[in-house]
This record gives C-alpha cells, sequence and structure tokens, in this order.
C-alpha cells in the first residue's frame, strides 16, 4: 500500500476529538465548534444561525456533525443555508470531522460545525 502524506496549506484540520471537545493544531477546544479556513471557534449549536449564514461566499459545503449519533436537521435551517448557496452535509461529528479533513486536504471550500460526541 502506497502512503502519501497530506498538506493543509492554511487550513488546519481536525487532530482528534472525545467526549465533549474537539482537538484542532493541537489546541483542545470543549464543546462544538465552527471550522473555516485557519482555525475553530466555539459554535453555539443549532441555535447559532447567525455563525453559520457569515459562511455564505465563503464555503461551497458544510458539514454538520450531530454528535454521536445523526440526525436531521430543522426543515428551515436546511432550507436557509441552502438558499444561501451552501450545500449542507449532515452526519454524526466522527465522520463529518473525516470527510471534513478530506476534503479541506484537497483544497475545497467546505466548513465543519460539529457538536461533540
Amino acid at each position: 500500500m502506497r502512503i502519501n502524506e497530506i498538506t493543509f496549506t492554511d487550513a488546519v484540520p481536525v487532530d482528534g476529538y472525545g467526549p465533549g471537545f474537539f482537538r484542532v493544531g493541537g489546541e483542545v477546544h470543549a464543546g462544538a465548534v465552527l471550522m473555516y479556513g485557519a482555525g475553530a471557534n466555539p459554535w453555539g449549536g443549532l441555535d447559532d444561525v447567525a455563525a453559520l449564514m457569515d459562511l455564505a461566499g465563503h464555503v461551497d459545503v458544510l458539514f454538520v456533525g450531530t454528535g454521536a449519533e445523526i440526525f436531521h436537521l430543522p426543515s428551515a435551517l436546511r432550507a436557509r443555508l441552502e438558499d444561501a448557496g451552501i450545500g449542507v452535509e449532515v452526519m454524526n461529528s466522527p465522520s463529518a470531522c473525516r470527510t471534513y479533513n478530506v476534503l479541506l486536504s484537497e483544497g475545497r471550500r467546505v466548513a465543519l460545525a460539529a457538536l461533540p460526541v
């Protein structure tokens, strides 16, 4: 098997996660995070719509990590994001972190909003 080293240019991937936290760039962030570009910011969860709307024009896809279990986003939230031109993919947080990292390594315009496991 051939192994290639992944580089992330200016962006920062998710290094790890666990009960109640995410590790990004070696720093531990307690609670939910919103990641876009070079860092992670605290995120207020699904009620923090303004932070998600600020991504409009900057990202093509937002991965929403719903914690340990997957659940559907409220239809009004999904519609608002899609009307703003943001594609939305919902999955559990471990899957969202891995998918975000892969697309980030390809230089894609992606963001991650994740609830802790």
